[in-house]
């Protein structure tokens, strides 16, 4: 959801997540269907993932939408992806490349009562469950999950593809639709700044200060001593 006055980019975790969906349809074939809230009803993003190669897409707008915090814009996917109805798999970036919270796709889940796996390297199909990999801190792990499932993409599934000549005039050509509120029975107490669970009081870079002081002395030894009673002075030992 991007702020007012922004152009809307695709968030690049998001385009990785499109590229996976994309191998999987080249390997199973299957549509992809793409989401996003914009609230200039903007269709830009949209038509880059269709220019990618995904099948359709449709954007969320609504002034009700504004101000919507995590849950919020969890609350507004789901009733969108129920609307599409039968679907295999959802596919979602792992966290945002502003806010990194990375909690829509984990609320989506729990909202269809899905199964997760988040941080995903790679998704397959076998013995007609997904197989996941995901990343963790020294390695990965592997998940078999049943469809239809949620997945969080991370960045080691790594460049996506480029749109192709072909891709970007076949995009340009579809319509978008753009669903309001209304179209995907949004609940109005879940939705936009009032339902918010959290809210920005202050939004800073922080203020750091630096300073340098030389410790002098004679030899090495009296310069230690004399660093030492400067960091005991200062409280840090």
């Amino acid at each position: 959801m991007p702020p007012e006055g922004i152009p809307p980019v695709i968030n690049p975790y998001d385009e990785q997540a499109v590229e996976l969906a994309l191998r999987l349809k080249d390997k199973y074939g299957g549509k992809i269907t793409v989401l996003t809230i914009d609230n200039d009803a903007d269709t830009s993003i949209v038509k880059h993932a269709l220019a990618m190669g995904a099948d359709e897409g449709i954007v969320l707008a609504d002034k009700a939408f504004e101000g919507s915090d995590s849950f919020s814009t969890a609350h507004i996917l789901s009733q969108a992806i129920q609307k599409v109805g039968n679907y295999d798999l959802v596919l979602c970036g792992r966290q945002a490349a502003d806010w990194d919270e990375g909690l829509v796709g984990a609320i989506i889940a729990e909202n269809l009562s899905l199964p997760l796996v988040t941080l995903a390297e790679a998704t397959d199909v076998v013995d007609g469950k997904l197989k996941v990999k995901r990343v963790t801190l020294d390695g990965y792990q592997i998940f078999a999950v049943p469809s239809p499932a949620v997945v969080t993409v991370s960045n080691e599934v790594g460049q996506p593809r480029l749109p192709s000549g072909w891709g970007i005039i076949s995009a340009s050509r579809k319509q978008v639709p753009v669903f309001n509120a209304g179209d995907i029975d949004a609940d109005p107490s879940q939705i936009g700044a009032k339902a918010a669970r959290r809210s920005l009081v202050k939004l800073f870079i922080p203020v750091r200060e630096k300073k340098c002081e030389i410790i002098d002395g004679e030899t090495t030894a009296e310069a230690s001593v004399k660093l030492a009673e400067r960091l005991r002075k200062a409280g840090v030992i």
